[in-house]
């Protein structure tokens, strides 16, 4: 894993004008001419994308060829967490005669991609692309799932740059206001440096200690977010950074999400070394599904195996409808226990039940 770009993707979170050279960064990974991050929310677009492909998408989104592309429907309606390329979607055919690929990539000389779509329970609606020279040929497996390994963080990152509306903040106390979210901003100790309002509304979940200090009341949350903090300075940091927080009936009603505070955010933050945020666990737009991607950065595997315990399958149905050894899936199901933050299985299924996860999804 980079953990230089790891930094880097997390830096731009609240310093967005630095995107694009991150997105240059996905590119080179993919042999890619640039990448793209696009954000939607109330009908409102922002974009940013590499320097490569400013032109071309600016003018792709002003001339309406965004409004008419199928590509980001097909990748928003995907139920699993990862990045898609158009064989996943379409035929050669079906590619050749897209007047999208037809009319617009190819005369432009692209025509491959890697795209993934992030739908947050917030209302944000955000993509992820990197886009391939035609003449290249499509991506190949093994650049997807160097970008998969990414995935969670460009999502945690995008959250924020998302609920910012692509703009930098210009202090903390700008930043925490235009969240919108719950959120503080704490130090390596989980001290915290400073909040907003809407924190106050979490008092049933969210306490206040000594020395300027939270504790969240659920004891299993409040132990993942010691050790997210506790592993910030990692060069390979395990640690889940984005988990349930359950109230009192076990039933999950937020995500908290850990943001690290990276580079030259440092100057904006002053002493803080994370965000906290915490997000809403469902919202009519969201479809159940994506409760996943944004709680748990299961892999797919992982995903397969958190619906078929949400649905109520056996481990051996589980197995069987995924194609694998029965020892796979108690491996990946030991990786769903410990990203959930659950000790036991029924406490898995319990809490995924909770959730109302989507339990006619397709598996892929």
């Amino acid at each position: 894993m980079n953990t230089d770009l790891i930094d880097r993707i997390y830096e731009c979170s609240v310093v967005p004008e630095l995107w694009p050279g991150v997105l240059d960064q996905l590119a080179e990974i993919t042999d890619a001419r640039g990448g793209l991050l696009f954000s939607a929310r109330d009908r409102v677009l922002n974009w940013t994308a590499s320097a490569s492909l400013d032109d071309i998408f600016r003018s792709y989104v002003t001339d309406g060829w965004f409004a008419r592309c199928t590509r980001r429907v097909c990748l928003m309606g995907q139920a699993q967490p990862a990045f898609f390329v158009e064989h996943d979607f379409w035929t050669a055919d079906q590619i050749d005669s897209n007047p999208i690929y037809r009319d617009f990539f190819r005369p432009h000389g692209l025509g491959w991609s890697a795209g993934t779509g992030l739908r947050m329970p917030t209302g944000d609606n955000i993509v992820f692309s990197v886009e391939r020279e035609y003449g290249r040929g499509p991506i190949e497996k093994e650049r997807v799932d160097r970008l998969n390994e990414l995935r969670p963080h460009l999502a945690r990152s995008a959250l924020v740059t998302a609920r910012l509306g692509l703009q930098r903040a210009k202090g903390a106390s700008e930043m925490l206001t235009s969240m919108g979210l719950p959120a503080v901003l704490l130090d390596q100790g989980g001290a915290v440096i400073e909040a907003n309002h809407l924190i106050e509304g979490l008092s049933d979940q969210v306490h206040w200690r000594a020395r300027n200090r939270i504790s969240l009341m659920d004891a299993s949350a409040n132990d993942l977010l010691s050790a997210a903090l506790a592993a910030l300075d990692a060069s390979d940091d395990p640690a889940v950074r984005s988990f349930p927080l359950r109230d009192e009936t076990n039933r999950a009603t937020m995500v908290v999400h850990v943001i690290p505070i990276r580079r030259s955010a440092h100057d904006l933050f002053a002493r803080s070394c994370a965000l906290l945020v915490a997000t809403p666990v469902a919202a009519a737009q969201s479809p159940p599904i994506e409760l996943l991607r944004s709680l748990f950065d299961l892999t797919p595997s992982e995903a397969r195996v958190a619906r078929g315990l949400a649905a109520g399958e056996t481990m051996e149905e589980i197995a069987a409808s995924g194609g694998v050894a029965i020892t796979t899936v108690r491996s990946q199901l030991r990786l769903v226990l410990e990203k959930t933050g659950c000790t036991r299985q029924a406490e898995a299924v319990a809490l995924l039940a909770n959730l109302g996860l989507d339990r006619g999804a397709t598996r892929n």
